[in-house]
């Protein structure tokens, strides 16, 4: 079951775990490890498990056979940044938050995502990537133990993409959860990931490290191999044939 703290080096820890949705198996013995402030991004196709994995991680699903191991003290960043469009952007960082400190961690934390001038605003008044850096904070002033990324970037334009990427690298090097990204982007995973998983049809079919010097680009040596390699394994190609 779900939100059992374990004291070693490993802030989550999977084993056999299985889910199933009335005849679907989703999920199918997976066995998975996070280390302690480690950064895994997760990989696959729309329907493979990702989410439902995700959302067991979060404690949201508990319906589950296996083991799972994973602190109570994480918080999790959806595509969709979720704000409460009632409460301004400083509001929504304190929400839940508790102690006679609450507000000035959340200025702090505002801060850190670069929207201090952004506290009174209201969520529909912000830009998809400054709202999903509002939820960012929301999720990080509570010094997660784990951090749990399901596509939070998938819906904003490329450029905002890459300043988001820069960005979250540097939260997670200040705060240093363990970190597991859900995404579809293989570059994205490459860029921002110490290992890199892949989810296909409910089975964990390749595990791999990211031996990329950071800071990271496209052009770095290794990206393309590695790049072409999990490509492979998701089961695409680029190549794209003439008109007939």
């Amino acid at each position: 079951m779900p939100d059992q703290d374990r004291r070693t080096d490993l802030a989550v820890e999977i084993s056999d775990l299985n889910r199933t949705f009335g005849d679907q198996e989703v999920l199918r013995g997976v066995d998975l490890s996070i280390g302690r402030g480690e950064f895994v991004a997760m990989l696959g196709h729309s329907g493979s498990g990702k989410s439902t994995l995700l959302r067991v991680l979060a404690g949201l699903d508990t319906e589950v056979g296996g083991v799972v191991l994973a602190p109570a003290e994480r918080a999790v960043v959806f595509q969709n940044p979720r704000l409460l469009p009632w409460r301004r952007t400083l509001d929504n960082v304190v929400f839940a938050l508790r102690g006679p400190d609450a507000v000035v961690r959340a200025r702090d934390a505002l801060a850190e995502v670069g929207l201090a001038a952004k506290e009174k605003s209201w969520p529909l008044t912000l830009s998809g990537g400054e709202a999903q850096r509002v939820s960012l904070a929301r999720a990080l002033v509570r010094e997660p133990q784990l951090l749990l990324l399901d596509e939070p970037f998938g819906a904003l334009d490329a450029l905002t993409r890459i300043k988001m990427y820069q960005l979250l690298r540097d939260l997670w090097g200040r705060h240093r959860p363990a970190v597991l990204h859900v995404t579809h982007d293989v570059d994205e995973a490459i860029l921002l990931a110490d290992r890199i998983v892949v989810l296909s049809d409910g089975v964990l079919s390749l595990e791999i490290g990211v031996d990329i010097p950071v800071p990271r680009s496209r052009n770095a040596a290794g990206f393309a191999a590695l790049r072409e390699r999990l490509l492979a394994e998701l089961g695409v190609t680029e190549e794209i044939g003439s008109a007939a």
